[in-house]
């Protein structure tokens, strides 16, 4: 049961670094315009070696950024569920905190994916006509990856607490 949270834990405290790095970043999107390179993330886009804040308030810019935040928000409120799971307080005997753990993992992992296809679906098909010769870059992609990392970390805490139940259940008889 402990090397499930552990694992949990471990992959939920990566994925949420990832949250923030992606989320923090200007490498969202690459592209060539006016014969030089160019990249934007969700705050900032830099051309020519210097960085503007992006002032259009957007929808799908701020959908994206909203869905990001939160799921850092949710991350950050599993990993602090998971390392209380750890301890056994008899006050909460009929609360799981490794299920509870999961939920809110599950939740950051919903909110990753959500802001991931939207970003995606507005690129490709507004963006990636406007611009000929672009590419979805890093940030974007560590954006995925945490998606991945929240998942797995979710799936370890639900098997966490389904050996547990299952412990409690064989003890109890």
């Amino acid at each position: 049961m402990y090397s499930f949270m552990g694992g949990g834990l471990f992959c939920a405290i990566i994925g949420n670094i990832l949250i923030v790095v992606s989320t923090a970043t200007d490498y969202w999107m690459q592209y060539r315009l006016s014969g030089s390179y160019a990249h934007q993330g969700l705050w900032r886009y830099c051309m020519a070696n210097k960085c503007y804040i992006q002032t259009a308030s957007i929808a799908y810019w701020n959908a994206t950024r909203a869905f990001m935040i939160l799921s850092g928000m949710a991350c950050f409120a599993g990993i602090m569920a998971g390392i209380l799971s750890f301890a056994h307080f008899s006050a909460f005997e009929r609360f799981s905190r490794s299920f509870a753990t999961g939920i809110m993992l599950f939740i950051s992992t919903l909110f990753v994916l959500l802001a991931m296809a939207i970003y995606t679906g507005v690129t490709l098909s507004f963006l990636g006509k406007r611009f000929g010769d672009w590419c979805f870059s890093w940030s974007y992609i560590l954006g995925w990856v945490a998606m991945l990392m929240t998942f797995f970390a979710g799936i370890l805490y639900m098997c966490a607490h389904r050996l547990y139940e299952s412990r409690r259940v064989v003890g109890s008889r």
